[in-house]
This record gives structure tokens, C-alpha cells and sequence, in this order.
């Protein structure tokens, strides 16, 4: 005749043994359904205004802008470089204001103007601002190129804008084209060639001749 404790031992052991063989014959139901539910990605048809040219596009709405600029529009002078926000390469200028287009769904822009390196200037009438990079060696392997010109060209609108930054010492005044202000205001995009200084040099230059 078993004890209390044994008898106790014994129910919980026939809990724990069907909890398991349930679980083994619910488990593969489960992942069946799942797998049943999940269906075809969603679709969509957006237009975007690239470099002045509308594009009709029909996408996944989980399409980063970055992939419809390079996979599906062919412009691939926007760089996939982290595809995690942290290196600048695939900077873009939408609406005016730079952006990293690894970190936006193209959905959200439907209706938007988009401009990329290409949409700068041409092997044969460089925008200034690339014409100083080459000028000043303000890229070595290039690759970080694209976003840093368009995050350039952007960072001279918000200093005009009178936008500040973080390193703005007086918030009330108009912020001044520093090096700290450029350091600062290009420190998301990332050169592991180290041109830091023939970038600032370029930048530095175009904003003469616009003043």
C-alpha cells in the first residue's frame, strides 16, 4: 500500500508524462497552422518622385526604400552598408531633408521626392559639392561617397535653414559653418578610409562659394 508522499510523487509523475505527450501531439498542429496562415506578402502600388521623375512602383510593403532605389529602380549609387542606420551609406534626401533609406519603408513615402547621388549631377556637370570631393580627395575606396555628398548638401540647407545642432552653442542665434558644426553634423556618416578632414575641407569650400 503506497504512502501519502508516494501516491503524491506517482500523481505528479502522470502529470508531468501526459503534459509532455500532449504537448508532442499539439506541437506539429500548431506549426502547421501557422505555416498555413502566413500566405503571400502584401502588396502595394505607391509612386515616388525620383531625381524629378515620377516612378510607379508595385511593391511588398516590407520594402525598405533603400531595396526600391536599388532593386527595383536600379539607381545603385545609394550604398548598402550596415542596413542598421549606423553608417550613412544609403543617405538619401527626401523632401529636403537627408534621411537613412535602410531604415524607412518606401510605403511611407508614397507622394514623396526622393533625390539620390544620381539625381546631383553628371559625370559630366558635377554638382559642386562632388566636384570639391574630387577636388579636396574627399573619398578613397568611394564607397561611403554617395551618402556623404548627399548628407553634405543637406547639412548645408540646415545650417541656412538655422536648424542647430548638437554642438550649437547659442539655439537663438543663426548656427555657424564651424568644423565642429560639420564634425558634428556629418558624425553618421562613416569613412573607414578616414577622410574626415578632405570631406570638411570640400563641404567647407561649397559653402563659400554659396554664401
Amino acid at each position: 500500500m503506497q504512502t501519502l508522499g508516494e501516491l503524491a510523487i506517482s500523481r505528479r509523475g502522470l502529470m508531468i508524462g501526459t503534459a509532455a505527450s500532449v504537448a508532442m501531439t499539439t506541437a506539429p498542429s500548431v506549426a502547421n497552422a501557422a505555416a498555413g496562415t502566413a500566405g503571400a506578402p502584401v502588396m502595394t502600388k505607391l509612386t515616388l518622385t525620383v531625381n524629378g521623375e515620377a516612378r510607379d512602383l508595385d511593391l511588398d510593403t516590407r520594402t525598405t526604400l533603400l531595396d526600391a532605389l536599388r532593386e527595383h529602380l536600379h539607381l545603385t549609387g545609394t550604398k548598402k552598408g550596415c542596413d542598421h542606420g549606423q553608417c550613412g551609406a544609403c543617405t538619401v534626401i527626401v523632401e529636403g531633408r537627408r534621411i537613412n533609406s535602410c531604415l524607412t519603408l518606401a510605403v511611407m513615402h508614397d507622394g514623396d521626392s526622393v533625390t539620390t547621388i544620381e539625381g546631383l549631377g553628371r559625370p559630366d556637370n558635377l554638382h559642386p559639392m562632388q566636384a570639391a570631393f574630387v577636388k579636396h580627395d574627399g573619398y578613397q575606396c568611394g564607397y561611403c561617397t554617395p551618402g556623404q555628398i548627399c548628407s553634405s548638401v543637406a547639412v548645408l540647407d540646415e545650417i541656412k535653414a538655422g536648424i542647430p545642432s548638437h554642438v550649437t552653442a547659442d539655439l537663438t542665434a543663426q548656427p555657424q559653418l564651424t568644423e565642429a558644426e560639420l564634425r558634428e553634423r556629418m558624425s553618421g556618416n562613416i569613412c573607414r578610409c578616414g577622410a574626415y578632414s578632405n570631406i570638411v575641407e570640400a563641404i567647407t569650400e561649397v559653402a563659400g562659394r554659396q554664401a
